[in-house]
């Protein structure tokens, strides 16, 4: 066992960084690998149990981190995302969440054995999911707009409250046993909502202070982290558990002021909660004992999870969507993808002491339980989703889609290009006009600017991992490139060459990557379709080499891309050598007269028999 706590604290970020890679490099579930890492390093060999290590500040260290995660969740909030299924939201996150509440404490009773007080407590915790679970299962999967927002909104309220609904359940559980008076039970109520109005008050007062410049820019991250922590510690002081519902009031009301750096802090939370969702993970699953991974064997357990899983989700969400316009298909998913994660296993602990100092014996049993369904719903959601999406239709696509900023001659024949590699394609352009030949060519457009909040949400570009920057203005295409940069990754975004200056005279931080060679700017690749250049594709072969072809038409042929045989694209860009293995198909612009000289050396090779 490792016994410096130092070298513990780095392992456990460390682990939960590669596990992160490992799940993005082979496409598998993030939340997956990482709490299979934790058993490993935790309780099958028994490296390391950070609850042990860090002793008091485990809980508290826990906790902040949840906060700042559903924080960051909670500020991708905005209202206008949910325009057209706001009721869909409303009534799973209320009534299915209600429904889900009643039927799973029935089961947690009759199936799993526990006593109808705490089955009714452990009933209201058991409804929340959690971004912590949903947002990783949603990058995964890249669902359709629709379903991803239902889950990601329902994961992010319900979050909150469904930690509110066992607090009042244990407080009712406790009053009704004469353990409590009814002031106490009041004084649950006034504290939810108060804290509630200091996560809204705080987080309306840090953004007007904000966007009026009373916060300078390299300090604006920091100290929203600081008022986070503040108002979730400040809320916790008040009654238990009341914090995560301020923090999230907090974001929700930052979220829906518009405010001009909330992109900033947004990139900024993302990738602290990355950090921190991975370390959560690792350190939970970590410090489980081989005596409670042995107590989820038990058969009553097993059943009860499988009802939860079949039973107390699916019959939720179809009868709280009853008459909302969501399509069957969209309504089996949302029925299926419900994971639990840190926010149950987290609070599980707080219940279970509660219970067990209360007089409820059968209490003790709460956290294997509470262990059981997590990891059931975490590798079974996990390892379904992306699979379930793609037969019910709701997964975007598998390809990688390209979105081409610009409207022109050149843009629309390079998009028809892509295309027929059964790829995605959209351009978009803030010109009707320069969008005609990309519609006659059968191409997805969209009228808009791609810097604007209308385009923002109202067009969904899920799909699409790729961006093409090839306006005719050079600073704006740089713009756009610095805008989906902490998106996309720079590998996936490229743009034309610079037609005037010098493309030094621009930080490499905010342009793509330059396609194609510095002398054909988007100018002169309009000039020359005009001119009647056209797409031309080449499979190279054992004998035609890829370094054949550039010798041999490297006059008059512009390579654009190539697809290997592996279906992936390959743009050409400046200054990269590159090698394709047999069977890849390079793309190219010839010029008509290549295109002649090329069907007459055809012709001359071909023998003309001899007459009789």
């Amino acid at each position: 066992m490792l016994d410096n706590l130092l070298i513990q604290i780095v392992a456990i970020v460390g682990l939960g960084i590669l596990s992160q890679w490992v799940a993005w490099r082979f496409k598998l579930p993030a939340i997956v690998i990482m709490s299979l890492v934790g058993l490993l390093v935790g309780p099958l060999l028994g490296l390391f149990n950070p609850q042990k290590s860090f002793g008091e500040v485990f809980n508290p260290t826990i906790a902040l981190a949840v906060a700042v995660v559903l924080f960051e969740g909670s500020l991708g909030l905005d209202l206008r995302e949910i325009k057209g299924f706001r009721q869909s939201i409303f009534r799973i996150s209320t009534l299915g969440a209600f429904i889900a509440w009643i039927i799973g404490s029935l089961a947690a009773h009759f199936i799993a054995g526990l006593s109808i007080d705490v089955a009714f407590v452990m009933g209201g915790l058991f409804i929340v999911t959690g971004p912590t679970m949903i947002l990783p299962l949603l990058r995964q999967a890249k669902l359709k707009e629709r379903p991803a927002t239902i889950l990601k909104w329902e994961a992010i309220i319900v979050d909150p409250f469904g930690a509110l609904v066992a607090l009042f359940a244990l407080e009712m559980v406790l009053y009704m046993n004469g353990m409590i008076s009814e002031g106490s039970l009041l004084l649950f109520f006034v504290a939810s909502i108060f804290s509630a109005i200091i996560g809204a008050g705080v987080g309306f007062l840090l953004g007007r202070l904000l966007e009026h410049g009373f916060i300078p820019e390299f300090l604006k991250s920091p100290v929203v982290l600081v008022s986070v922590l503040l108002v979730f510690v400040l809320s916790e002081e008040i009654i238990h558990e009341t914090g995560i519902l301020a923090v999230t009031a907090m974001g929700i009301v930052m979220a829906n002021m518009h405010l001009t750096s909330l992109r900033e802090l947004l990139h900024f939370k993302e990738n602290v909660s990355v950090l921190l969702i991975s370390t959560l993970f690792i350190m939970l699953t970590s410090s489980l004992s081989i005596e409670t991974l042995l107590d989820i064997l038990n058969w009553r357990m097993l059943l009860f999870v499988l009802a939860m899983l079949f039973v107390v989700r699916p019959v939720s969400v179809w009868l709280s969507t009853i008459g909302v316009g969501l399509p069957k298909r969209e309504r089996l998913l949302l029925g299926w993808i419900a994971p639990r994660g840190i926010i149950a296993l987290t609070v599980s602990g707080f219940f279970a002491s509660v219970l067990t100092e209360s007089g409820f014996e059968d209490a003790d049993i709460i956290t294997a339980l509470t262990l059981a369904l997590v990891f059931a719903t975490v590798l079974a959601h996990g390892l379904s989703i992306s699979w379930l999406a793609k037969k019910l239709n709701l997964q975007c696509t598998d390809e990688m889609g390209v979105t081409i900023v610009g409207g022109s001659p050149f843009t629309a024949v390079l998009g028809e290009a892509i295309q027929s590699f059964q790829k995605p394609v959209l351009i978009i352009d803030r010109s009707w006009s320069a969008l005609s030949e990309a519609r006659q060519l059968g191409i997805k457009t969209e009228v808009g600017d791609i810097l604007s909040e209308y385009t923002e949400f109202h067009v969904d570009l899920t799909p699409y991992e790729i961006l093409v920057a090839a306006t005719e203005e050079d600073a704006y295409n740089a713009l756009i490139c610095q805008r989906f940069v902490p998106e996309l990754g720079r590998e996936h975004i490229f743009q034309t060459p610079i037609p005037t200056g010098d493309l030094s005279d621009y930080s490499q931080s905010i342009v793509g990557k330059t396609l194609f060679d510095e002398d054909y700017d988007i100018y002169t690749l309009n000039r020359l379709i005009n001119e009647g250049y056209m797409i031309r594709k080449t499979q190279l072969t054992e004998q035609y080499t890829f370094e054949r072809y550039l010798d041999g038409d490297g006059h008059k042929t512009i390579p654009l891309f190539a697809v290997d045989k592996d279906h992936h694209l390959i743009f050409f860009t400046k200054g990269i050598k590159r090698s394709f293995d047999v069977g890849t198909t390079i793309v190219s612009l010839t010029s008509p007269t290549r295109r002649m000289e090329k069907a007459m050396e055809k012709a001359n090779q071909t023998e003309i028999p001899p007459k009789d």
